[in-house]
């Protein structure tokens, strides 16, 4: 019986012996694009039914009765589900994992349509999102160069001395509110803010909500908004340098970034310098075309970011930027500087209450250059003093919001009379109620109050914003109330206009007020089980406006004091109506699909100008495809356009076209990105230069370097 005993045993022993000589270790870490930890990723065996989530620093770690290499299936919120290899980690290093983001999961999380953190899925205004990977595929230097690329029915073109003239759904430069984390920008251009100091070094985002949003932003925000939000990298330390040359006017860009992370303290500093040569369009004895070519130039652009963690609850980000422009003429040169600075704090009271208080200042300047020496008679300067206070307060799915704004603005320049100079005080407060009784229902009701010291006048906007979902379908719907209030140059300032004729200003110019209304459809899924699996996502957008009191010029005859000439003036109602229609497709398999659709009719007092003028039909289209080859080497390729239909005029325009862009990028090693773009592929050139017309003169080529110092490390 012993004997019978020990044998069992032996036999049992060796069995576990055996068993144990196949199990093994499985471990690695999954990061996402920039090489963060995704924390809280599900990473499952399907074959043995086994699960695990990871840590802190998203690791996870298997012991499986195996020694062979299994599949495993990882997946997190806002990331691509994805299938991967997984070997023993006795052959190697724990094996790294990195994700792609899902373009159509709708997930990430956003903060302009609300002022508080909200994932654009759950966000009841509709908010178009650029992310910082879209942006890195475009090769864009600033935000002109990505919106023109990305967003149907936008535009820019030419205005007077080659300012920048912006047409967005039928509504200006000045009727769009632009915003860096959330604060205003100082200097105007041709009603429009200099886009070239928006540059998208560190950007981690782009967030553009299309009509009005006055009872959350005040002025300016009549026909839309669109807020950068700095990127804050968790990475312990980072540097990137990088460059391009584009053949077009022989342009370089050159740049770099610098970030570390402390546990305490985050900082983030970047530089940027660019320069281009003057672009010749066409023969200067052309009668027809409006322009002949465009200048060149140079700019520098410096911005830092620093972060204080001062306790658990309680952080302070302290910003500074400069920035210098150069705009060559055939006789001067102009320069322009901005300098800015702020300070906010951000106190997390606990888990549902927050409150930010900050500061804000920015400074623009232009001054003219003769043979190396600055002529006084063009001095121009606006300053801006911004103090802000923001609080919110959760309790379940329901938030109240609470804020107030106070901002002196300061102009001085040569288009007053004799130089002067003026300043208004702003005042404003809002509150709004986001209420969400169930999962499938939310609505949101804001009003806002502002006084504005100049023009002694007051407006009072509201919001109301719904949203339903039903299963894979969203529908909103919304009404907002927007307001523009003439600016200290539309009051005051009386100057010749490049001598043709004066225009003058009109202190007793009234706000302009806008009614928007806006439904929109969204559907998003998943494909499964074939071999073009991933998601999906459709959008459709319907919005009317109806334009109030618009500050235009009228004819001006001539008094005792003034010559014949223009004036400010409001003018009745514009209508603004139009159709976006979005879809996007990923694979997993690493192919991409995105189309987008603009439809824009305008009518009553149409907003059309020699400068800019809509355009019923535009589109943008982009078919792409992503593969990792090995740890060291992964490609992408993108073929894509942009349409513009004819503009709908009374002045000389020019015809439809559509601009085609092939792009190649390259991670050739680690941290090591080298791209090459055709742009206008099909070599494109417009039969006559009017304002808004593609300023090309047929195909170009670009290259350009990008190296992340830290993943040589890694």
């Amino acid at each position: 019986m012993s004997r019978k005993l020990a044998s069992t045993i032996i036999a049992l022993c060796a069995s576990f012996l055996s068993v144990n000589a196949l199990a093994d270790t499985f471990a690695g870490k999954v990061l996402d694009g920039e090489g963060a930890p995704l924390i809280g990723a599900v990473v499952r065996i399907p074959d043995m039914k086994e699960t695990a989530v990871t840590d802190g620093d998203g690791c996870f770690r298997f012991i499986l009765k195996t020694s062979k290499p299994v599949k495993a299936s990882v997946s997190y919120v806002g990331f691509i589900t994805d299938t991967y290899i997984l070997k023993p980690a006795g052959i190697g290093n724990p094996q790294i994992i990195r994700m792609s983001p899902d373009e159509t999961a709708l997930g990430e999380v956003v903060v302009t349509a609300t002022r508080t953190p909200k994932t654009l899925k759950d966000a009841p205004v509709v908010t178009r999102l650029i992310s910082a990977e879209d942006i890195a595929r475009t090769d864009a230097t600033n935000i002109q160069d990505l919106l023109t690329e990305e967003i149907p029915g936008l535009e820019f073109g030419f205005a007077m001395s080659q300012e920048t003239s912006l047409n967005m759904s039928g509504f200006g430069g000045n009727a769009i509110l632009f915003l860096v984390d959330g604060e205003r920008l100082a200097g105007e251009t041709m009603d429009n803010v200099d886009y070239n100091r928006l540059n998208l070094d560190n950007v981690g985002q782009v967030e553009i909500v299309k009509g009005a949003s006055s009872a959350l932003y005040g002025a300016n925000a009549v026909g839309g908004v669109i807020n950068l939000i700095s990127k804050e990298d968790k990475r312990p330390w980072h540097v990137n340098i990088n460059s391009r040359y584009r053949s077009a006017g022989n342009e370089w860009r050159t740049g770099g970034s610098v970030s570390f992370n402390a546990g305490k303290v985050y900082s983030n500093t970047s530089v940027q310098h660019s320069t281009v040569e003057t672009v010749r369009l066409t023969d200067a004895f052309d009668t027809e075309s409006k322009i002949h070519e465009v200048f060149g130039g140079s700019t520098v652009n410096v911005k830092e970011r620093l972060t204080f963690r001062a306790t658990d609850n309680l952080r302070f980000i302290a910003r500074g930027g400069y920035f210098f422009r150069t705009s060559n003429r055939a006789n001067y040169t102009d320069h322009y500087h901005d300098y800015s600075g702020g300070l906010r704090s951000v106190w997390d009271i606990d888990d549902s209450r927050n409150l930010e208080i900050s500061y804000s200042y920015d400074q623009y300047d232009k001054a003219r250059f003769i043979s190396g020496n600055r002529t006084d008679d063009h001095d121009y300067s606006n300053r801006q003093h911004i103090i802000h206070a923001l609080y919110y307060h959760f309790w379940g799915n329901n938030a109240i919001t609470a804020g107030a704004d106070f901002m002196h603005d300061y102009l001085t320049t040569y288009q007053f009379t004799e130089g002067g100079n003026h300043s208004q005080n702003t005042i404003d407060a809002f509150v709004q109620f986001d209420y969400s009784p169930v999962s499938w229902f939310n609505v949101i009701a804001s009003v806002r109050e502002d006084y504005f010291s100049e023009s002694r006048s007051n407006a009072l906007t509201a919001r109301v914003a719904t949203m339903f979902k039903l299963k894979a379908f969203s529908i909103r719907a919304s009404y907002s109330g927007g307001f523009r209030a003439p600016t200290l140059k539309e009051m005051y300032m009386d100057f010749d206009m490049a001598g043709i004729q004066m225009i003058y200003g009109n202190p007793d110019l009234k706000p302009e007020r806008s009614h928007n209304f806006n439904i929109a459809l969204e559907r998003t899924g998943h494909i499964r089980g074939t071999h073009l699996g991933g998601s999906y996502s459709f959008t459709a957008n319907g919005y009317y406006n109806y334009y109030n009191s618009r500050i235009t010029t009228t004819d001006f005859p001539g008094d005792a004091f003034r010559e014949e000439g223009a004036i400010y003036c409001n003018e009745k109602g514009v209508k603004v109506a139009g159709l976006d229609i979005n879809a996007r497709y990923r694979s997993l398999m690493g192919l991409g699909l995105s189309a987008s659709y603009n439809y824009l009719h305008v009518g009553g007092n149409s907003i059309d100008s020699q400068f800019s003028q809509p355009r019923p039909h535009s589109a943008t289209w982009r078919i792409d495809f992503e593969k990792r080859l090995c740890s060291v080497y992964k490609f992408y390729a993108s073929l894509s356009g942009r349409y513009l239909a004819k503009p709908v005029s009374r002045h000389d325009t020019d015809e439809a076209y559509s601009l085609w862009k092939f792009t190649f990028q390259q991670q050739v090693w680690k941290g090591i990105n080298i791209n090459f773009i055709i742009d206008n592929l099909l070599n494109y050139k417009p039969d006559i230069y009017y304002w808004n017309s593609a300023p090309t003169t047929g195909r170009t080529y670009s290259i350009g370097l990008s190296m992340d110092i830290d993943d040589f490390f890694k």
